[in-house]
């Protein structure tokens, strides 16, 4: 007998439309065929979502896995498999790999090792630098592109356009949406010889990427893109000045926020944490914590990306300023945000949006993020009565 479904999602909680409601899913040929009552017998294969929770895939609109040129501290096989362990089902990767994803070639063979390795979906971001502003409008049209990335202030590699013309000139060359990491070069260089000589150890690393360093830059990208009209997503706000600079200036800047800045503050988690929790822009205390959390509550936070960021622990453990930025969210982005819901510090339906719903409208995603007929077949099942410990 022919069965009528490839498989089916039986007798879940489903997100579908804007509400949940107790059904099943049937899937044929990878996408969505029907959302109904049906019996298993109708499946070729089926799992018994009782008692689950079946939301759209998972969209993480912001990682860094290491290959090419870093695979010691990560690859794409490895990483998208840990994606796919924390419930991801799509991933979009950033360029600051080496040689950086700065062209057609570099692209070409990020997708070439995706297609025979990667768990899950996969896109990829081109970076912007001195050598490729005249061609950003180009690049960021190329298949497999998920747009161009900006680093204003110098992070992880050597990717950076930090001059004033450099950026109008980036800002004004992109059609599509352009993902930005916003710090103040200039004052980034200034403040680093400052914080070196009377250097506190990894509490340094708050104080010299400071708070204006940030509302510097954010405020800079805000002036360009209005000029231009370009669409901007501005990647891991870190500060409560800078939600409150965007809630009212929104009309071309979408913005994301990480479950780091979430969940650790300053001073304790350097306390504790030391070097593991270092990255750019950093963890700062309470009050910012509060603000991010204030800033999704009133709709100016839109995505929530985990900005995944590996290194091995021999590298994280040099004394700071050698120990390097970055750290892994790509497995942890969803149980971390699932703890908040469980905790009552934010609904199941608005995490939905920030991680799945937002990010396929910010980025015109085909097909994804909503369970709807005809959609592709990418699903996160959550069990919230599950209890898992996250340890290194």
């Amino acid at each position: 007998m022919l069965k009528k479904f490839d498989l089916g999602l039986i007798n879940g909680n489903v997100f579908t439309g804007n509400s949940f409601k107790k059904t099943s899913v049937g899937i044929k040929n990878k996408k969505i065929h029907v959302i109904e009552d049906f019996h298993e017998k109708n499946c070729s294969k089926y799992i018994d979502c009782t008692n689950k929770i079946i939301i759209p895939g998972v969209i993480d609109s912001q990682v860094h896995f290491r290959e090419p040129g870093l695979e010691h501290k990560e690859d794409i096989y490895c990483g998208t498999k840990s994606a796919l362990l924390g419930g991801i089902t799509t991933i979009f990767e950033m360029p600051n790999t080496s040689p950086a994803t700065i062209n057609k070639t570099a692209l070409n063979k990020k997708l070439k090792i995706a297609r025979n390795n990667s768990w899950t979906n996969f896109a990829f971001f081109i970076g912007a630098c001195k050598e490729n502003l005249d061609l950003l409008s180009v690049l960021e049209k190329l298949p497999g592109c998920a747009g161009i990335k900006i680093f204003m202030g110098s992070s992880t590699g050597n990717l950076l356009v930090s001059g004033e013309k450099e950026i109008e000139k980036a800002l004004k060359n992109c059609k599509r949406r352009v993902a930005i990491h916003s710090e103040d070069e200039n004052r980034l260089i200034e403040r680093f010889e400052l914080i070196k000589k009377r250097n506190l150890g990894i509490h340094s690393h708050e104080k010299w990427r400071d708070i204006k360093s940030a509302v510097l830059s954010t405020k800079r990208v805000l002036k360009y893109a209005n000029k231009f009209k370009t669409k901007v997503h501005i990647l891991h706000i870190s500060t409560r000045n800078e939600m409150e600079l965007l809630k009212n200036k929104k009309n071309f800047i979408t913005v994301e926020v990480t479950p780091q800045h979430l969940t650790l503050k300053s001073p304790d988690c350097y306390d504790e944490l030391g070097s593991l929790s270092q990255m750019n822009p950093p963890v700062r205390n309470k009050s910012h914590q509060d603000g991010l959390w204030k800033g999704i509550k009133n709709g100016t936070v839109n995505v929530i990306g985990s900005d995944h960021a590996p290194h091995t622990l021999k590298e994280k453990m040099n004394a700071w300023p050698s120990s390097p930025s970055g750290m892994p969210g790509v497995q942890t982005l969803l149980p971390i945000m699932l703890n908040h819901v469980n905790n009552g510090k934010l609904e199941l339906k608005k995490l939905i949006e920030l991680t799945s719903i937002n990010v396929a409208k910010i980025y015109n995603i085909k097909n994804k993020g909503q369970i709807k007929v005809g959609y592709d077949a990418d699903f996160t099942v959550v069990d919230l009565n599950k209890k898992i410990i996250l340890k290194n």
